[in-house]
């Protein structure tokens, strides 16, 4: 059985408000064993409205249309999905007469228009709505012989949540047959897409009960894993069996398999050690510092560091001699080892991190071009500087820096 979600309003067509609704309705669906196959958003427009309706239908066993149920000419919904079901609409006096005493008890008289509100498809089941003034709509159907559930929820969120838990989630409790779905994602780091794929595939393919998505961001492919079973325990046991073949072929490239960041891992380790963990950034600028600071507790393994983005300041907060500057440039691997190996010292840190590069857009040569960083982890014992030479934008480059870095520490202290 599958669901489809459409949220209706140009203003989230717009850059200036999302639909959040269909997060909250996703995860109360996937709660009820019930996966969501498609989500969409349709401007306030009969046309659009009514085909996105009609589509649907066809294709989807539990619709849920959410916004377009307020009093003005652009709220739409009602006779849209009427006209979807080859159905009318018919005002519910009822209802225009509670509507009546609402605003009564309120002191403020009601504009005709809210009479609206009061529309209902025929057939569907009004689902009072104690947050506001305009009414869910409840309706079980028959489609090309295929039973049909249609909900109409209120747009705003304190008004759909309510109105959902109280009147939607237990009509679906009746009728739908006892299913459960896992979710696991597994994380790795600086492993490419292509090669994280190319390995994982031959393994995933031969659970086709398990849907698995692979999704890349910068530094980092995520294995999202969802199987659906009757129980909890039968779904989680799929979902961990796969996630475990995963982990075997991924082996150490794997750093999270319970959500956590990589910042998370970092500090985790850490502590397990009774390390601590000082930086100096040229061109992250802070970034590893900031990542690391979000993680609730990290005064526990972090002592802090230093910015040195000019050369000066390299010599200055992190003691890199300027004849070593002068000898190799101030991105390389002897720089980078050198902020290392300092900062360690000077904050008398266990692990000392150091990162150099050119984020551009403007300072590479043929040489060193825009891109290039270099990452170094120090812990006295031991020295370890990469090279990497990362594409994209400013911001893509710095980005991708402070996720080599945490990585190299990570896998210097696990």
């Amino acid at each position: 059985m599958i669901a489809e979600i459409i949220a209706v309003g140009s203003e989230m067509l717009t850059p200036f408000r999302q639909d959040t609704n269909s997060l909250f309705l996703t995860r109360q669906l996937n709660e009820l064993g019930v996966v969501v196959a498609f989500k969409s958003i349709v401007g306030d427009n009969f046309d659009h409205l009514a085909n996105a309706a009609r589509a649907a239908i066809t294709r989807s066993d539990i619709i849920i249309f959410t916004g377009g149920l307020g009093p003005t000419e652009d709220d739409l919904t009602r006779e849209c999905v009427a006209a979807a079901l080859g159905v009318e609409v018919k005002r519910d006096h009822d209802l225009v007469t509670a509507m009546y005493k609402r605003f009564a008890e309120r002191r403020i008289p009601m504009p005709p228009n809210n009479a609206k509100q009061a529309d209902v498809i025929e057939g569907a089941v009004v689902l009072p709505n104690s947050r506001g003034t305009a009414p869910g709509q409840y309706l079980e159907t028959v489609v090309d012989g295929k039973q049909r559930t249609i909900f109409l929820l209120p747009g705003p969120p304190h008004e759909l949540e309510a109105l959902w838990r109280r009147e939607c989630e237990p009509r679906l409790q009746q009728k739908l047959p006892p299913a459960a779905i896992a979710f696991k994602v597994l994380k790795t780091a600086m492993l490419p897409e292509s090669a994280a794929d190319a390995r994982t595939a031959p393994i995933y393919k031969k659970h086709p009960n398990i849907e698995t998505t692979v999704l890349a961001g910068q530094g980092q492919v995520e294995f999202h894993l969802v199987a659906k079973a009757a129980t909890i325990d039968e779904a989680q046991a799929a979902v961990d069996k796969l996630a475990g073949e995963l982990e075997d072929e991924l082996d150490d490239a794997v750093f999270s398999s319970c959500g956590e960041s990589l910042e998370e891992i970092v500090g985790y380790y850490l502590q397990m050690r009774n390390l601590k963990l000082a930086v100096a950034e040229s061109c992250t600028g802070g970034m590893v510092a900031e990542r690391i600071t979000s993680v609730a507790g990290s005064s526990r393994f972090f002592l802090g560091g230093a910015v040195v983005y000019s050369n000066d300041l390299k010599t200055l907060f992190a003691d890199v001699p300027p004849l070593l500057i002068e000898a190799h440039g101030a991105v390389s691997k002897e720089v980078a080892l050198a902020l290392a190996e300092n900062i360690r010292e000077i904050c008398n840190a266990d692990i000392g991190l150091g990162i150099t590069g050119i984020a551009g857009p403007a300072g590479g040569t043929e040489e060193k071009p825009v891109g290039l960083v270099y990452v170094a982890v120090s812990d006295g014992a031991r020295n370890e500087v990469i090279e990497r030479r990362f594409p994209g934008d400013r911001e893509r480059i710095r980005r991708w820096a402070t996720q080599q870095a945490l990585d190299l520490v990570r896998r210097m202290v696990m």
